[in-house]
């Protein structure tokens, strides 16, 4: 499992000094989890949430005096909005914030609010595995057997708290016996897909080959990919994707070799409160993301740059959309809310 909870802390592995050192952090104070989350020793929307549900515990822990007194409950919200800020992106933090504060605020008079708050953050957990398999399941049927997968950063069980999403549906797809391979693009600036992505799909035993990121239309040209599948990070009501910064530029090839490209994702990625992607908040992180390769440096100094995190693929690129309640294809506006139903 990418976290785990011991009771009074949450411990994850250090997914930035992946695939050279298997280093794990333990954070013990809902900062500690705010650290861990906004520079990205957990990374991945689904784990995301779930790590800052166990961060708000440990803030709760923290708190020692009346949970239903005014400083009681400005603790909770100042947890709750510090554990909020770590990234922007990423919706399912703050659903799963939400469901936490509401649980608090539900049980603020019992004698056990620890307890209740606890068996909440662990409920999202291992939800997450149960719609993460789902999803996998639904996944696996649109995948033949002998189906070349390309996938762009990583959306397996580094990204949630076990099994994946986009990788999730290659590991059912396998279960089910069917033979797939993976192309994996290395995902620049920070390399989830070639530190992370070919690691995970190594250990389990997944044929996988790195590419580098612009060699992607060139595969396709060369009929070496038959599906796409991807992660997201927020899907708004009309099936605009936010997912990690050059999925937008893998959809348009994908489009254009005839590729159907698929987003994998549970249902608390999507936000039917956020109309399209044009209102998606796009992070931007550290320059030295683009100018460095872990501390080496490849680029003249004081050179200006961009960094978006994540970048938005517009609904009429994604092929469907994999849920834990199935598939759903356009129109996304009529088809994403009827999940909810």
């Amino acid at each position: 499992m990418t976290l785990e909870w011991t009771g009074n802390s949450v411990i994850f592995i250090d997914q930035r000094k992946l695939p050279l050192e298997e280093v794990y952090v333990e954070c013990v104070n809902h900062t500690e989890t705010y650290i861990a989350i906004k520079d990205m020793i957990v990374r991945g929307a689904p784990a995301i949430g779930a790590s800052a549900a166990f961060g708000y515990v440990l803030g709760a822990m923290e708190f020692h005096g009346d949970f239903n007194s005014e400083k009681g409950i400005a603790h909770m919200k100042s947890v709750k909005e510090k554990l909020a800020s770590s990234r922007p992106t990423a919706v399912n933090l703050f659903w799963a914030l939400e469901r936490m504060h509401k649980t608090f605020l539900g049980y603020i008079s019992s004698g056990n609010i620890l307890d209740i708050l606890e068996r909440e953050a662990l409920a999202i957990a291992y939800e997450d595995i149960e719609v993460n398999k789902a999803i996998g399941k639904y996944g696996a049927e649109l995948l033949r057997d002998g189906d070349t997968v390309l996938t762009h950063c990583n959306a397996g069980a580094l990204a949630t708290v076990d099994y994946g999403t986009a990788l999730g549906v290659i590991r059912a797809a396998i279960e089910m016996g069917k033979k797939i391979s993976v192309y994996a693009d290395e995902t620049r600036p920070y390399l989830q897909g070639a530190r992370l992505t070919a690691w995970e799909l190594m250990k389990d035993g997944v044929d996988v080959t790195l590419i580098s990121d612009n060699m992607a239309g060139w595969v396709m040209s060369q009929g070496k990919i038959d599906a796409v599948v991807v992660g997201a990070d927020r899907i708004a009501a009309n099936g605009d994707v936010a997912n990690k910064i050059g999925t937008y530029s893998v959809a348009v090839l994908a489009q254009r070799h005839g590729i159907p490209f698929y987003v994998a994702a549970p249902l608390s990625t999507i936000d039917l409160f956020t109309p399209t992607g044009k209102e998606i908040p796009i992070e931007e992180r550290d320059h030295k993301e683009i100018t460095h390769v872990q501390e080496v440096q490849v680029a003249p100094n004081n050179v200006k740059c961009y960094n978006p995190a994540f970048d938005v693929t517009p609904w009429n690129l994604i092929t469907g959309i994999i849920t834990e309640k199935g598939v759903v294809r356009p129109p996304y506006n009529m088809t994403l809310k009827k999940l909810f139903d």
